[in-house]
């Protein structure tokens, strides 16, 4: 059950001075009629409107900053992943290299020829260079 109050409508009367009066409960020592108000939907003025669009601007603003600081973080990630494979499977090849005993280059008749120790010495510390540029960033 509502209460009498929402209900209740807006009358209008006028006085003995001929002044109009309104009110939500009509007077007992004059006539009054009940009136129909058709109330126009409330509209924020320009103002609050500009500062709620300024807020959703900033809001959007924010979010996207957000994403793009998000995209940024799991490039990283993923490029830091990568290099990390990457430096695994050099240290790897590295070790293999440490453990022959010799490098050789193939002739154009396709035969062996191996390498003095001096360019074995040279390709080693070029290769552990590679390795320690690569995997020290």
């Amino acid at each position: 059950m509502f209460p009498l109050t929402a209900h209740a409508g807006v009358y209008k009367w006028v006085d003995a001075q001929g002044r109009t009066h309104f009110g939500d409960r009509p007077p007992s020592e004059v006539k009054s009629k009940q009136v129909q108000i058709d109330a126009a939907p409330a509209q924020p003025d320009a103002t609050a409107r500009a500062r709620q669009e300024n807020i959703e601007s900033f809001l959007d603003q924010k979010q996207q900053e957000r994403s793009e600081q998000q995209a940024l973080r799991a490039e990283a990630e993923q490029r830091a992943a990568k290099q990390a494979e990457q430096c695994q499977k050099l240290r790897a090849r590295l070790k293999y290299m440490e453990s022959l005993s010799g490098f050789y280059n193939v002739n154009d008749q396709g035969e062996r020829v191996f390498v003095d120790d001096a360019e074995n010495a040279r390709i080693r510390e070029r290769f552990r260079a590679k390795v320690q540029q690569t995997c020290s960033r």
